[in-house]
């Protein structure tokens, strides 16, 4: 019988009172336990350590960690909480992540797989109406991405797992992007290429997140975009289809951003009060 390896998961977090909930929710309904559950507070200002505290409480037998980093940046939090880890696997997450109920069970059955050194699956986005429809079609691009390509490889840091070992071995190529300019799951991405390691893709570990990116203003999200092109250049990856992402990102912007415009994620329906707000807003500043 094929033993399964230990599981951690890691979540950074920085002022995420309003999801942190959500998230330890999802990790604490999985059908098969992770071994720990590690939260990095990044110095939030907000009640994510008193709601991490909490739910620490109500449930002994998730084994949840509270841990505090002081460097400011997703960075040096996720590697401390890397550093910290006990699992032979290390699950990446967001703080606005909502785990698949046998996600943890899909990461064990990947990496029982000695040749997988990382690991990434669909996104479903649960603030988002259709949310089956929308995780259908991200899982045809993302295979499809995983398929095409030849020179790079993809890890999406929302929803990832990689092995103790592999961290090791690539930590030392991995950028510190001390300003911030780059998409830091992609970068631990080709690193592992550049060291000639596995990353597998799981159609069926599948991670939930909130779209919430998608409502920021166009040049921010443009600026967030061209993280891509950033890191694809620091590693030297020239392919046009590296670039996939970049396009298709930009491809949905404009109509998602227009739907998030009347749909309420937090309560799963159609509304027009975002609407409302946007033009009492304008008319205040007139």
């Amino acid at each position: 019988m094929v033993k399964l390896p230990t599981v951690s998961i890691v979540i950074p977090a920085y002022n995420e009172e309003k999801v942190i909930g959500k998230c330890l929710e999802s990790c604490i309904a999985q059908t098969d336990l992770a071994d720990e559950v590690i939260v990095v507070d990044n110095n939030s200002r907000d009640d994510t350590a008193k709601i991490v505290r909490r739910y620490q409480r109500a449930h002994p037998e998730a084994h949840i960690r509270l841990l505090s980093q002081k460097e400011q940046g997703l960075i040096p939090t996720r590697n401390y909480g890397f550093k910290q880890a006990k699992g032979e696997v290390m699950g990446r997450i967001d703080a606005d992540s909502a785990l698949s109920e046998n996600w943890v069970h899909s990461v064990r059955r990947t990496f029982a797989k000695k040749t997988v050194a990382a690991a990434t699956g669909p996104v479903v986005y649960h603030d988002m109406p259709l949310p089956k429809v929308g995780l259908a079609f991200d899982k045809r691009i993302r295979q499809a991405l995983y398929n095409s390509a030849k020179d790079h490889t993809f890890l999406f840091g929302s929803n990832m797992a990689i092995r103790q070992g592999a961290w090791s071995a690539i930590q030392d190529l991995v950028h510190r992007d001390e300003e911030d300019l780059l998409h830091e799951d992609i970068d631990i991405a080709l690193s592992l290429y550049r060291k000639g390691l596995y990353v597998a893709y799981d159609p069926e570990m599948v991670g939930g997140m909130s779209a919430r990116r998608l409502e920021d203003k166009p040049r921010d999200f443009y600026n967030y975009v061209m993280r891509f092109e950033r890191t694809f250049q620091i590693h030297g990856v020239s392919s046009a289809t590296a670039r996939m992402p970049i396009f298709i990102y930009l491809m949905i912007y404009f109509p998602i951003r227009t739907l998030r415009k009347f749909y309420d994620g937090d309560a799963n329906k159609f509304t027009l009060q975002k609407l409302r707000d946007d033009i009492r807003e304008i008319a205040e500043k007139l």
